[in-house]
């Protein structure tokens, strides 16, 4: 079976997919790979070697203990030039630094692969830090630091130099330690998966994958958990239907490489630090597999929101695409909520996202378009953290601009954008790197200086007093 070269677009023009979410799924790239009636047979079809990637320890609950790391690439990328920019909240992730292939330690669901040669072939692993040192996964008083102060960052600067996906990789600010273990065009050992800019994917640990840029520098967002699995919201009162449905989330189908590859470099990260070891076949010759342990991707614009239709303006939490719940029932490890294209209708209402203070941290970010609460400064490829108890809400502008139409503003369609929000219970810890960025919008606060006064006595408006660049 002939086999597209590495970084040759004809092997992804017709890729095949498996449609839900949580599904037992199987897949074969030749007829009969995969075998019947049992997992691991004495001889298996083709002289394949049987795997199984187990994400949760054999006792443990169906429904508990899957770990994924999770992508949102903002921006389309290239074969040509490796420049890869992506901003990490919950970092824990690897990759190979040659075929930028990725995996990751940790337990989970569990799938069988029946493979060429097996995963454990390969030389002792090696330690490898990152250029730019600054790649965190332990967060604590040593790495990094909280602060209650409202933070923005402008997109980080595509590099100069080609740049592979490991070396492209800052972490912002995270929570706890992969040691706690709780809280594009990709390959991966299931087959391919092609990433479009507004689409996201899930990757589970233990999964070595690779990416490849099609057409461009690249920018993006990570995610990950340490300790529990993404699922679909509750719907409650909302019924069968709405949000994320689980027919659009897409499962690879197998693929594999046969070829000799002398000197595959794998990365693998384990405890907190990245390693590498060296192969003489690519990771991914899995030539059929079956199990509910995949990879899989899901377009943000096939989400289907819900929104108020008379008034007052509704929490978040009715735009989450997938949550990471906790012990507690109803707080998430890590929710992942989207302000996708919709209509706003409530009546006297103030539209956007209102002031306020939560107990859960926010890293947000904008993968294209504008961002309805701030109208200057947040810019696609850039993020904003508010964590826990941090006020936060519209920039001036938008306030201004929004009470100035009136009580009698006609119903209007928020169209060309979606941002994002990586919500989560945890305080995160931020890298010192990313305090000191070049990149960090040391005014940011004062989007809201600006605010003024609109209180009023018995009918009549409170004097406002200018001073300077302040207003009372």
């Amino acid at each position: 079976m002939e086999m597209p070269a590495r970084g040759d677009s004809s092997g992804w023009a017709e890729l095949e997919y498996q449609s839900g979410f949580g599904n037992h799924f199987s897949s074969e790239a030749l007829p009969g790979a995969l075998p019947m009636g049992q997992n691991n047979p004495l001889l298996c079809p083709y002289g394949l070697y049987a795997e199984q990637i187990s994400g949760t320890a054999f006792t443990a609950p169906r429904k508990q203990n899957q770990r994924s790391v999770q992508v949102l690439i903002s921006q389309s990328s290239s074969v040509d030039q490796h420049n890869f920019v992506f901003y990490f909240f919950f970092w824990n992730i690897l990759v190979d630094p040659t075929e930028f292939t990725i995996t990751e330690c940790s337990m989970d669901f569990v799938t069988w692969l029946y493979r060429i040669k097996p995963s454990v072939t390969h030389e002792p692993f090696h330690p490898r830090i990152p250029g730019h040192k600054h790649l965190v996964s332990e967060f604590n008083q040593l790495t990094s630091s909280v602060t209650p102060t409202q933070l923005r960052w402008k997109p980080a600067d595509v590099p100069d130099a080609p740049t592979d996906f490991i070396d492209g990789l800052y972490t912002i600010c995270g929570a706890g330690s992969s040691f706690l273990r709780h809280g594009l065009l990709i390959t991966t050992e299931c087959g391919k998966l092609q990433v479009s800019p507004g689409e996201m994917v899930v990757l589970p640990q233990g999964f070595r994958f690779a990416i490849n840029l099609p057409d461009g520098p690249s920018r993006g967002y990570v995610a990950e958990v340490f300790g529990t699995h993404f699922q679909l919201p509750e719907l409650g009162p909302i019924g069968a239907n709405g949000l994320a449905s689980p027919r659009d989330f897409l499962a690879p189908t197998a693929w594999f490489e046969e070829s000799f590859h002398p000197g595959y470099t794998i990365v693998q990260k384990f405890g907190g630090e990245l390693f590498t070891a060296k192969q003489d076949f690519s990771p991914f010759n899995v030539v059929a597999w079956h199990g509910n342990y995949v990879p899989y991707k899901y377009d943000l614009i096939k989400f289907c929101p819900y929104n108020t239709v008379l008034v007052d303006h509704g929490d978040p939490s009715i735009n989450t695409v997938l949550t990471a719940p906790s012990d507690k029932v109803g707080v998430a490890l890590l929710d992942f909520v989207i302000f996708p294209p919709r209509w706003l209708v409530a009546e006297h209402t103030f539209q956007p996202p209102y002031y306020h203070r939560n107990c859960m941290s926010e890293f947000m970010g904008l993968i294209y378009g504008t961002y309805e609460a701030k109208a200057d400064g947040f810019l696609p490829g850039g993020a904003s953290l508010h964590s826990c108890m941090t006020p936060h809400g519209p920039d001036t502008k938008t306030y201004e601009a929004t009470i100035a139409r009136g009580e009698d503003a006609e119903p209007f369609r928020i169209s060309g954008t979606m941002a994002f929000m990586f919500e989560s219970s945890l305080i995160p810890r931020v890298c010192p790197w990313a305090l000191e960025s070049p990149n960090v919008n040391a005014d940011y606060y004062r989007c809201w200086i600006g605010l003024r006064s609109h209180f009023s006595c018995n009918g009549r408006q409170a004097d406002v007093f200018d001073h300077g660049n302040m207003r009372f």
